[in-house]
């Protein structure tokens, strides 16, 4: 009789588990960014949120947890419940560089499972319209001559850049913390700090108008979207070469179904036409579809934090 009950049991729950995996999603799903609204972080993930909609057949709700370089928010993710109902957008600041730097309550590596990859982009080297120089060399020349120019850091990503353009040139800087790049933005634009790097998706449309000086991208060749800003090699800052991206990360221990759910909206998402559009004007590329899976993720994630933590460590640059 026991065992009959038992069988009996163990059959319901997996009809319940069954069940509950088929009706996925029940309810909107939240999409974490762990930054304020207005970076390229929020933009990127309320586009595909937009897009994403459709192929789950409930909302996609942005909810911005900033602070600390994005640890909150990504923690936020980590601790939550692996139902299928909370993911993050994360990026490569977040995901790779912030583990050497941060004494972080989660693993970056073993905390969380892969969804999807969604773009990839290099940094743009920005500076207040103010700087009397119009091209690489010259803001270096300037720097050297005017030393202890802020640069705002509105991600650990930022930092990073920042102190490779010190000890490749030997500017030396004031390092100045942001919750996010859009108030970083907005400093940059006042004129109240002078240097910022940051994804295009936020730099561009500054560039675009004017409002903003763009000195470099920090990648092997010119971007689609902004032909006309030289790449760091060509600017003559050889090795700074920073390739950033986004990708979706959900809870450890998600079921693989519901995974698998995810994954197929966020690439439907990524080849509807108007979302690579509007991503390619922010300046970003979508992966191709063989490296849009989860597993690809999960290489791309464990192959760029083995190239990344050896040289954040060996440049000691410590978080702030």
């Amino acid at each position: 009789m026991r065992y009959q009950l038992l069988i009996a049991a163990i059959a319901t729950a997996a009809c319940i588990a069954g069940a509950t995996a088929q009706t996925y999603p029940s309810r909107p799903v939240t999409m974490v960014v762990p930054f304020p609204p207005g970076g390229s972080t929020d933009v990127t993930g309320r586009i595909l949120a937009e897009h994403m909609r459709t192929s789950l057949g409930q909302p996609v709700i942005i909810e911005n947890v900033g602070g600390a370089q994005g640890s909150i928010g990504v923690g936020r993710v980590a601790r939550a419940a692996p139902d299928g109902y909370t993911i993050d957008i994360g990026q490569w600041d977040t995901h790779v560089v912030n583990g050497p730097l941060y004494q972080l309550g989660y693993d970056l590596l073993s905390d969380f499972d892969p969804i999807a990859l969604v773009s990839t982009n290099p940094y743009l080297i920005v500076g207040r319209k103010s700087i009397p120089a119009d091209d690489l060399p010259g803001l270096i020349a300037w720097l050297k001559a005017n030393p202890d120019r802020t640069f705002a850091t509105p991600t650990a990503g930022a930092h990073v850049a920042g102190v490779y353009i010190e000890k490749q040139t030997g500017a030396r800087f004031i390092f100045v913390p942001y919750r996010g790049a859009a108030p970083a933005m907005q400093d940059i634009l006042a004129g109240q700090v002078d240097l910022l790097a940051v994804q295009p998706a936020v730099a561009l449309p500054m560039v675009r108008s004017g409002a903003i000086k763009a000195f470099a991208a920090t990648a092997k060749t010119r971007l689609a979207a902004a032909p006309d800003i030289q790449t760091v090699d060509e600017a003559g800052l050889p090795g700074l070469q920073i390739l950033a991206w986004f990708g979706l990360f959900a809870p450890k221990g998600m079921p693989r179904d519901i995974i698998g759910k995810l994954n197929a909206a966020a690439v439907d998402a990524l080849a509807n036409p108007d979302l690579r559009k509007r991503l390619a004007d922010l300046g970003q590329d979508i992966p191709p579809r063989a490296q849009q899976t989860p597993e690809a993720l999960a290489a791309f994630h464990r192959a760029d934090t083995e190239k990344w933590w050896p040289i954040i460590k060996a440049a000691n640059i410590k978080g702030e």
